[in-house]
This record gives structure tokens, C-alpha cells and sequence, in this order.
């Protein structure tokens, strides 16, 4: 501990001369009622925030910059009503979002409104998005399957990527260094070239040796944003990014004094891996071309058409031999999905108050599946290779109508009707309420319907003697509803939301042994089917409160009843679903350009494995824990910024999941954690212009 009051007193004390902006920008940004903040997510047009029956969550590129945040879902971990989940604390592990006790798949996550889930897995990989990408953040909490289709059951979040600005020049170059021998270099550039002519570039390479044996990443990707500005009448802008990953896959962390184990002279797993040789990559592509503009006073259209590619490679080794195999034996996939999309809205406002909006959306998806297998050495074997491809379609027309017959009160009413070429159609009905009876106040109601298609993975798994996917699944169905209570005082400077929220899933699709389909040595394959239902209930509060004396302070806290729904009518916790979430953060800032800020979070106890399907207490539990982040940063000249990020400063002993691991040598078989990101220090210098 006294080490780290040492780096925090070395930051702190030195009061450089410089001059910042910072104090002024907090001012300038609290000016404007949050209430009359503007989202586009919500109804996919722009709207106030006042005028839109969801709960929100809005962030800007200052929010982002004065968090402690070292990633995308590491920054939306500290917002109220969102979990931050990954797969322990190494550098490839995947970072997912939940949002209200609902399973990843259930969060649609977007890039300038082009989907980024997966479609293999039905999840996004927010750790994949770099920061110094991001101009904007857009949560809607609540049913968005009406305006965004399949998964958009929890809510959605849009990633608006940084624009050029006329008449300036953006140039902002960063190199960094921390615990763990990681390291970052950026770059980010964009102007206008012409006089409605703009672009901008960004790159990020990041490495790292992460917390663990075989915990190490290699991250790069780059990004261009080209836009033809014309204002109201006309705007295009084509955006592209590509991503590169490779890691190591340590899984979970074994029993202290776990000694060593060696097959054909290489070493499998040791005390602090549970696997020393498996490792993946991924490499995405994305490409987003939008047009818009408003040719008259009473139409606004939106026309969107975008690609994406994602590839990932697994190489997965097994320790020891299992019936036929031979220990050392594995399997080596690339998973492979293209989809490509167009849709189109067009935004009617027949006359004052009333709008009607109705769009249609067409996606494309290909999906393809390459194994072989892997001898006792590791070597692929040529002739074992397996190749399949799957084609998926899916098409959704929707109509959103709102009407504000007075100042006082707003209503909404929409309707959309999905195709899939794979298990039919659905129709979704969403309805919402505003009431305004005060300023700067409002009332806010929201029900819907949502669905989640199964994933292509679900659907076409290839088979083998032990898996196999099931093209007879039915999707994922519930409803949504919530209320929600915002109101700003004091000129801005205090925000106050409290939320209520209700949601059910039926038809929940689990993978599990079916004994339709035996195997050659005595037991079942595992295979998707419709079999689970969940729901959940609770609540939501929140505060921001400042600027103030330099300082300004946000406090939430989140309380969820999510219960899974067993046969007989008997319930039990859901998995890995907290009761409590209580988060915290504190940013100070000076005239001499210092800026400090402070989040603290802690998650209640959550139960992880259940022995049985009819069990209703677990087997095992995660601990509560607290992770309490600092970041410190000086503005110098005002074109240098020179930061320090402190990450899980104390209780770095947390678990994220569970999973079995069994030691080869003595035959024991433990339920064991994947261990939280581990407790780490960055140093971050910036060059600004």
C-alpha cells in the first residue's frame, strides 16, 4: 500500500505551470439541460432526451477522457444498469455487456448504427472498439427490437465515431507504457480538405503480457471516417475500420500448488494457467456507408448500407486422452461470418407535433465453419479438415408513430414485422408515454415486445461425437417494460433518475446433453434447445451532481431480482446476476490543469454453477467485491497531457466465472474462478494540436 501512496503523492503534488480548458468545459457542457440533450439511437431520429420514453445513458468524448477506463467495457462498467463481464483477466478475453441482469446476447451493440455482434455467438466483443475512436456513446435501456430487430431485448448501445470539424485541424498523438510490460501507441488526425469535404483517421497498436501465463494480446486496428457535409439537405459519410487480435487463452486459474503437467515434453498448464497452449485471433472488417438529409421541412430520410467480416481462429489442445484420444490431441476452427445489410427510414412530420416514421431493413448472413484435428503433437492433420457453409436472411419493416398534442404529454406507438429464413416470423409491438408536468422534468413509460434469433452457432454447430446445432430452434421471446422518473436542478448542476424495469424471456435456448442423440461411448450430445425461461424485476437510481467547487460526483446503484424458471414452477437466482451493484465517481479538476477522477464499484454475491437442472442453491458462488480505479491527468502548454491510470487498487482477488479444471496427475476434479483483471498502472503522454 505504501507504494502505491508513493506513485499518488509523485503525481499529485508537482504543480506544473500550464494552462487548461477543463474548468471552462465542464461549465460550458452543464449550460445545457441534460434534459435537452439530443439522441439519435432511441427512435433513429434526432430527439431530446426529454422527448424519448427510455432510460438513457449519453457520454462524450470528455466523459471518456476523464475516466479511469483502460476500454470500452471497462468505461460503461461505472454507468447505471450495466454489467461489465469477461472471461478473466487476460488480454484477449472477451468484454461483454449486460444490461439490466440480461445475458450478453441480449445487449445489440453498434458502430455509426451498423451491428457488431457476432453473429456465431450472438454477443459483442466491446473490448475489440478502441477509445480514442469514440466521439459519442448512446445507451437505450429497454425494448429496442422494434427499431433494431433480433437481440435488441435488453437495450442498445451506439458507438458514434469521431468526424472531422470545419475550420480546425484535429491531431492528437499518444504513446504509453504500464505494469504487465504493456504498452500503447495512437494517432489520430482529421480535418476538412475541402470545403465540404472532411476526413479522419485513427490507428491504436497495443501489447501486452497480461496478468497470467499465456495471458498475452497483440491489438491493432486503424480507422477512416470520409464525410461530404452539405448540412440539413445533404450528408454522406463512409466509415471503415479494420481490427487485428492475436492472445493467449490461460482459461481458469488452478488450485495454488498445482504443479506443473508436461504432455510430449510440452507444458500444458502450470499453478497460474489452466492452458498454456491454446490461443485464438480475430480480424474484423467493417464498413458503413450512410447517407441522410431533410430535401423539405416535413421529411428527413436516412439510408444506411454496411459490411461486416469476422474471423475468428481457435487453436485448443486437450491435456489428457478421453476414450479414444490421445492426450495432447486438439482441434484448430475458423469461424468465419459475412453479412452485409442495407435499410432505409424515412422520417414524416405530417404536422406540428405528429411524426410517423417507417423504414425497412434487409440483412445478409453467410456463415462458415472450418475444423481439423490435431495429433497427440499438435500437428494439424490435412485430411481431417472440414469445411461448411450456411446462408441466413432476414428482412423487418417497421412503423413508429409519436404525437405531442401539447407541451404536457407525448405518445408513441410502433410496430415491426420480421422475416427469418430459418424459423419464420415475428411481430413486435412497442408503446411508450411522456409526460412532462414540470421543467426540466419528466415521466417516461415504455412495454414492448423483443426477440432473440437462435445464433448461427445454435443453429448449424457442426456435428461431431460429441456437439451438433439444432436448425429447429425457435428464437427467444418476452417483453419489456419499464418506468422511469428524470429531473435536473439547479441550473443543470444536479441529475436525479430513478427507473422501474420488468422483462420475462421465454423459449430461453441452453445447450446441454440430449438424450435424442447418443453417442459411441455411452453418453449424449450436447445440442441447443428451447427449454429455459427467465425474468426479472428492479430497480434503477442514480445522481450527478456538480460541477461544484471544482468537483463534480455521479452515484448509482442497481437492484435486480432475476430469477430462472425451473419445472414445477420452483425458481432460483439467475447465474452470474448480481441482487446489489452500487457505483461510484469523483472528478476533480484545477486551474493549473490537473484533473483527478475516482470510480468505485462493488457487486453483491452471484451465484455461478447449480449442480442439477432442479437445484435451487448453487454449488458455487462468487464473492462481492469491491474494484476502486484513479486516474490522474496533467494538461501542460496546452498541447501536452500527461496521464497515470490505477486500476483495481485493492480487492484484485475477485472472480468473473466458473469452470471445471482437473489435474491430470491426481485425478481431482475442482470447480475453479476465472480471476478479475488484476491490479495494474499505466502512464499515458499526449501531444495534442
Amino acid at each position: 500500500m505504501k507504494k502505491w501512496m508513493f506513485v499518488f503523492a509523485l503525481t499529485v503534488l508537482p504543480a506544473f505551470p500550464g494552462v487548461s480548458l477543463a474548468e471552462e468545459e465542464q461549465k460550458d457542457k452543464k449550460i445545457v439541460s441534460t434534459m435537452d440533450e439530443v439522441v439519435v439511437t432511441a427512435t433513429k431520429t434526432e430527439e431530446k432526451r426529454k422527448d424519448i420514453p427510455n432510460s438513457l445513458i449519453l457520454m462524450d468524448e470528455m466523459d471518456i477522457e476523464e475516466s479511469p477506463a483502460t476500454s470500452l467495457g471497462e468505461l460503461l462498467a461505472n454507468e447505471l444498469g450495466i454489467d461489465w463481464r469477461t472471461y478473466g483477466n487476460y488480454g484477449g478475453a472477451a468484454q461483454e455487456i449486460q444490461i439490466r441482469g440480461m445475458s450478453a446476447d441480449g445487449t445489440q451493440v453498434f458502430v455509426n448504427g451498423a451491428r457488431v455482434n457476432s453473429p456465431s455467438l450472438g454477443v459483442a466483443d466491446v473490448g475489440r472498439i478502441p477509445l480514442n475512436n469514440i466521439e459519442r456513446i448512446e445507451v437505450v435501456k429497454g425494448p429496442g427490437s422494434l427499431l433494431y430487430g433480433s437481440g435488441a431485448m435488453g437495450g442498445t448501445v451506439n458507438i458514434i465515431t469521431k468526424r472531422p470539424q470545419r475550420e480546425k485541424m484535429d491531431l492528437r498523438a499518444s504513446a504509453g507504457y504500464g505494469s504487465e510490460d504493456t504498452y500503447e501507441l495512437s494517432a489520430e488526425q482529421g480535418m476538412f480538405v475541402l470545403k465540404d469535404l472532411g476526413y479522419y483517421i485513427t490507428a491504436t497498436s497495443r501489447k501486452t503480457d497480461g496478468f497470467r501465463d499465456n495471458g498475452d494480446l497483440d491489438h491493432k486496428d486503424v480507422s477512416l471516417k470520409v464525410v461530404f457535409d452539405k448540412g440539413d439537405m445533404l450528408g454522406v459519410s463512409l466509415y471503415a475500420d479494420y481490427i487485428d487480435r492475436d492472445y493467449g487463452v490461460p482459461g481458469v486459474k488452478p488450485p495454488k500448488g498445482t504443479r506443473d503437467y508436461y504432455v510430449n515434453g510440452v507444458k500444458f498448464y502450470n499453478d497460474e494457467a489452466g492452458s498454456l497452449v491454446n490461443h485464438g485471433a480475430d480480424e474484423d472488417y467493417h464498413f458503413v456507408l450512410q447517407v441522410k438529409g431533410k430535401p423539405v421541412t416535413w421529411l428527413d430520410y436516412n439510408f444506411r448500407a454496411d459490411h461486416m467480416s469476422m474471423e475468428n481462429f481457435f487453436f485448443q489442445r486437450n491435456p489428457a486422452g478421453f476414450l479414444a484420444a490421445l492426450p495432447g490431441e486438439g482441434t484448430e476452427s475458423w469461424v468465419t461470418n459475412d453479412v452485409s445489410g442495407t435499410e432505409l427510414t424515412l422520417d414524416f412530420k405530417p404536422f406540428k407535433g405528429a411524426s410517423i416514421l417507417v423504414g425497412g431493413e434487409y440483412r445478409d448472413y453467410k456463415y462458415e465453419n472450418k475444423q481439423r484435428n490435431l495429433d497427440q503433437f499438435g500437428v494439424p492433420l490435412p485430411a481431417t479438415k472440414v469445411t461448411r457453409d450456411y446462408d441466413v436472411l432476414t428482412k423487418g419493416a417497421y412503423s413508429e408513430a409519436q404525437y405531442r398534442p401539447c407541451k404536457f404529454v407525448k405518445f408513441l406507438a410502433g410496430f415491426r414485422h420480421e422475416n427469418h429464413s430459418s424459423f419464420g416470423h415475428e411481430n413486435l409491438p412497442r408503446y411508450g408515454l411522456v409526460v412532462n408536468p414540470w421543467e426540466n422534468g419528466v415521466l417516461k413509460f415504455g412495454h414492448g415486445k423483443h426477440f432473440k434469433a437462435p445464433t448461427m452457432n445454435d443453429l448449424y454447430w457442426p456435428e461431431d461425437d460429441w456437439v451438433r446445432g439444432n436448425p429447429d430452434l425457435k428464437p427467444e421471446t418476452g417483453r419489456h417494460t419499464d418506468a422511469t422518473l428524470e429531473q435536473d436542478f439547479l441550473d443543470g448542476k444536479l441529475f436525479f433518475t430513478l427507473s422501474y424495469f420488468d422483462w420475462d424471456i421465454k423459449d430461453k435456448i441452453n445447450w446441454a446433453e440430449n438424450r435424442k442423440y447418443p453417442t459411441l461411448f455411452g453418453l449424449f450430445k450436447w445440442t441447443p434447445s428451447n427449454v429455459d425461461s427467465y425474468k426479472a424485476h428492479g430497480w434503477e437510481v442514480g445522481t450527478k451532481i456538480g460541477p461544484y467547487y471544482n468537483m463534480s460526483l455521479d452515484l448509482s446503484y442497481t437492484y435486480t431480482d432475476a430469477v430462472e424458471e425451473l419445472a414445477g414452477g420452483s425458481e432460483r437466482q439467475s447465474r452470474y446476476t448480481p441482487d446489489h451493484y452500487f457505483k461510484g465517481k469523483l472528478t476533480y479538476w484545477s486551474e493549473i490543469g490537473l484533473t483527478a477522477t475516482t470510480t468505485v464499484r462493488y457487486m453483491s454475491d452471484r451465484p455461478a454453477v447449480y449442480l442439477n437442472i432442479t437445484d435451487t442453491k448453487p454449488d458455487y458462488t462468487l464473492n462481492s467485491n469491491w474494484v476502486v480505479d484513479v486516474s490522474l491527468e496533467q494538461r501542460l502548454w496546452n498541447h501536452w497531457i500527461f496521464a497515470l491510470q490505477a486500476n483495481n487498487l485493492f480487492d484484485k482477488e475477485y472472480e468473473t466465472y466458473a469452470a471445471n479444471f482437473t489435474d491430470i496427475p491426481t485425478g481431482t476434479t475442482t470447480r475453479e474462478g476465472f480471476p478479475g483483471a488484476g491490479r495494474s498502472v499505466f502512464f499515458r503522454a499526449t501531444f495534442e494540436y
